[in-house]
């Protein structure tokens, strides 16, 4: 499906950028910065005083700490800069309670029982749903087998669209790993949503 048609004559107001970037350690485990920035492009008096256009409204890093399991080890967040200094960064360490956490295991929900609300910041809370796909990306080839060569099938396979095995790219590029489509059930790329499907995975 294609973009909705851009107004020629938009003007952009605000940008909202996530970065996620991946680090191995000497101690074989990993380090995951998630950093979130708000900026806006005029000047807007806050609780601080004027703020000047380009300036962050939010800059929120948070970090973990994992292994090729993911799991989580260590975890903290730091508030580089927020619209109530003093107030928003006052929630001590509260993300320290994503330690133990697994990102592939029930991550989400745990993050909303653990931090949702008035227990956490909300844009730090958010950030943290983008983690487990971003750690899949970065250990892709590294520590996740997407090739299939040995007994199972690469990891990535029947997690998208896309990849459903008994798909085109799955017939092109994993043969060995494609399944004819069964006549007698609905694919499913087509199949209702319900709420087991749908539910957070991670």
């Amino acid at each position: 499906m294609p973009l909705p048609a851009s107004d020629p004559q938009r003007v952009l107001q605000h940008t909202r950028a996530v970065q996620v970037e991946m680090y191995s350690r000497a101690d074989g485990l990993w380090e995951v910065d998630a950093r979130l920035r708000d900026t806006k492009t005029r000047e807007i008096r806050g609780s601080q005083g004027v703020l000047p256009a380009g300036h962050a409204i939010h800059d929120l890093v948070l970090r973990l700490v994992i292994d090729t399991q993911f799991n989580i080890h260590h975890a903290g967040a730091e508030s580089l800069a927020v619209p109530y200094r003093g107030q928003c960064d006052n929630h001590g360490d509260a993300y320290a309670q994503l330690e133990g956490l697994n990102l592939l295991k029930g991550f989400k929900r745990a993050v909303r029982e653990r931090l949702g609300g008035v227990a956490g910041c909300t844009h730090l809370t958010e950030l943290a749903d983008v983690l487990p796909t971003a750690v899949i990306q970065a250990f892709a080839g590294l520590v996740l087998d997407t090739k299939g060569e040995g007994d199972q099938a690469p990891f990535q396979l029947d997690r998208c669209h896309a990849l459903r095995r008994d798909g085109e790219v799955v017939r092109l590029h994993y043969p060995r790993w494609f399944r004819q489509p069964d006549a007698n059930k609905v694919s499913e790329n087509h199949a209702p949503v319900t709420p087991a499907a749908s539910r957070d995975a991670a």
